[in-house]
């Protein structure tokens, strides 16, 4: 590599190009395709791979590779990943790595390697999250500036996974914490929170087009005796059984959500409250007696507009209803 070479692909060139992918990178791939690609020509390695794996897991998996044909990134993937003894796996297991390793390319052709381990800190503990390897034809000599260089590309790759993995953990915890404010943590269904927004849309929407809604609110038969009776994990049973006929009964345009102890409220769009309730009751028809007492339930039904113009009067129409309800296994309409 001559002066004016080194210097155009030296160690500002490779952290210019890490700073960037770091700041600008929109995924991980991309993020270490700029650091490696930097990184190889500032050391002149024509072939060069990166392997991750997850904290506390063996298993690695190539994820990028560079100057290798799909034949070579295959036969040097088989190869790392089915042999716990290759240099590779040792780099992440004790994460030293190798900067003189010798190998051969699937034709036969000698090459030196580097292994370097990607290894990240929290707190007091490291880990390492993969293994950057580099590779040179023939033999190549790592001299002391060269691996300060490799080093710090290894750096730049596991800053790169730490980044992405942080965001990745943060934007699922962000969708856990959307999830909980939103849905029982019993059932899966929709939680009063949902129920009360969703309604309000419906109603807003069908009082626009001039159509309906129709809103059911069931309630299990006798829960309290069966709680009583049989505890509570008899009675959170119950309540498991009859969301799961809610949520596979009713439609997708519908909404399902637990509101109460033993209550559960159905939104749906159009006239077919009624008859999606009727469904609802013959479903939980069919499930297996808890504690030797069959499950059912009761619902009262009420429609947007006849019965109620928002959403606090059409579920205290559905509420009337419901307790009007002649007995087990009974749908009530207001009004009626």
């Amino acid at each position: 590599m001559s002066d004016s070479t080194a210097a155009a692909t030296g160690p500002l060139t490779v952290l210019a190009a890490g700073a960037a992918a770091l700041a600008r990178a929109e995924t991980l791939d991309q993020a270490l395709g700029v650091i490696v690609e930097a990184g190889a020509a500032a050391v002149g390695a024509p072939m060069a791979a990166v392997f991750v794996q997850d904290a506390g897991d063996a298993v690695l998996e190539l994820v990028l590779s560079l100057g290798m044909d799909d034949a070579a990134i295959e036969a040097f993937a088989t190869e790392v990943t089915s042999n716990p003894d290759h240099p590779v796996h040792q780099a992440a297991l004790d994460r030293t790595g190798s900067l003189s390793r010798t190998g051969s390319t699937p034709d036969g052709q000698p090459i030196t390697g580097a292994d370097l381990p990607l290894v990240i800190a929290t707190g007091n503990v490291e880990a390492c999250v993969g293994v950057l390897t580099f590779a040179w034809p023939g033999t190549h000599e790592v001299d002391t500036s060269e691996e300060s260089l490799l080093v710090g590309i290894a750096d730049l790759a596991a800053a790169a996974i730490a980044a992405f993995r942080s965001s990745s953990l943060a934007t699922e915890r962000a969708e856990w914490a959307e999830r909980v404010a939103h849905t029982d943590p019993l059932t899966g269904l929709s939680n009063s929170r949902t129920l009360n927004r969703v309604l309000e849309l419906e109603v807003a929407r069908a009082a626009r087009q001039q159509t309906e809604v129709s809103v059911a609110l069931f309630d299990i038969d006798e829960f309290r005796s069966l709680n009583d009776e049989a505890g509570a994990r008899a009675g959170d049973h119950a309540l498991r059984e009859v969301a799961a006929v809610l949520a596979e009964t009713v439609r997708l345009v519908d909404t399902v959500a637990r509101v109460g102890a033993d209550e559960f409220v159905l939104v749906a769009p159009g006239s077919a409250g009624v008859l999606v309730a009727k469904r609802v009751l013959d479903g939980i028809a069919k499930l297996e007696a808890v504690n030797g007492r069959a499950i059912s339930v009761s619902a009262g039904v009420a429609r947007f507009p006849q019965d109620g113009t928002d959403a606090t009067s059409l579920l205290e129409a559905a509420r009337a209803a419901l307790e009007r309800a002649a007995g087990p296994s009974t749908v009530a309409e207001a009004g009626a």
